[in-house]
C-alpha cells in the first residue's frame, strides 16, 4: 500500500515539471506524458514515440530503447523532434528503464528541448508527377508499383526518380523520402 501511495505520488510530482516527460512501454508506445509533454508536443498516449522523432533519428531511438530493454541502466542522446507547431528542434533525450515496471511501463525519459532549428532550405521544384512519384516512395511503393499505378513505364518512373534524388540532393530512395518528410513535402498520413 504504501509502495503504491509512494508510486501516486511520483506521477502527480513528474506531471508538475517543467520538462517535457514520457514513459514509454517496451515497444515504444507512450503510455504517459506530464503536461510540459502534452504543451510541446500535443498528447500522444497511445502512440509510438516516432509520431514526434525525425525520421532519420528513428533508428537512433529504437537502438536506445533497445539497449534500454536488455538492461542499460541509463541512455542519454541527441535526435531531432518535430513539436506540436511543427518546429523541428534538437533535443537531448535522457531516459532510464523503469525497475519492477510491468510490460507496459519499460522506459521513462525525459526530452529537454534546444532551440528552433534552422529553417528547411526552399523546396525543390519538381513537377506534378515527380511529386506523384515522391508521394508513393514515401509509401514505400517500388518502382513496378508506381509504373502501375501512374501508368508509365518503369524506365520513365525511375527517370523521375532520378530527378527527384536530384532535386533533393539525395543518394538513395529512403534517404530522399526522409529528406522530403523532413522538408514537409510528404502528404499526412
Amino acid at each position: 500500500m504504501a509502495q503504491e501511495r509512494a508510486s501516486i505520488e511520483l506521477t502527480r510530482t513528474l506531471k508538475r515539471v517543467k520538462v517535457p516527460s514520457f514513459i514509454a512501454a517496451s515497444d515504444g508506445t507512450l503510455t504517459w506524458g506530464n503536461e510540459a509533454a502534452k504543451r510541446m508536443f500535443g498528447d500522444l498516449t497511445g502512440r509510438p514515440f516516432t509520431t514526434v522523432i525525425a525520421p532519420e533519428d528513428v533508428p537512433v531511438v529504437q537502438r536506445q530503447l533497445q539497449r534500454k530493454l536488455q538492461g542499460e541502466p541509463v541512455t542519454d542522446y541527441e535526435v531531432d523532434v518535430f513539436t506540436s507547431d511543427g518546429r523541428r528542434r534538437r533535443a537531448e533525450i535522457s531516459s532510464v528503464p523503469i525497475e519492477n515496471g510491468d510490460d507496459c511501463h519499460a522506459v521513462f525519459g525525459v526530452v529537454l528541448p534546444g532551440r528552433p532549428r534552422d529553417r528547411t532550405p526552399p523546396a525543390p521544384k519538381l513537377t506534378s508527377r515527380q511529386d506523384q512519384v515522391l508521394q508513393l516512395l514515401g509509401e514505400g511503393a517500388s518502382t513496378e508499383q508506381i509504373a502501375a499505378m501512374l501508368h508509365l513505364s518503369k524506365e520513365t518512373v525511375r527517370n523521375h526518380i532520378r530527378h527527384v534524388l536530384r532535386a533533393l540532393g539525395a543518394h538513395s530512395r529512403l534517404e530522399a523520402v526522409a529528406k522530403a518528410h523532413r522538408e514537409g513535402l510528404l502528404g499526412d498520413d
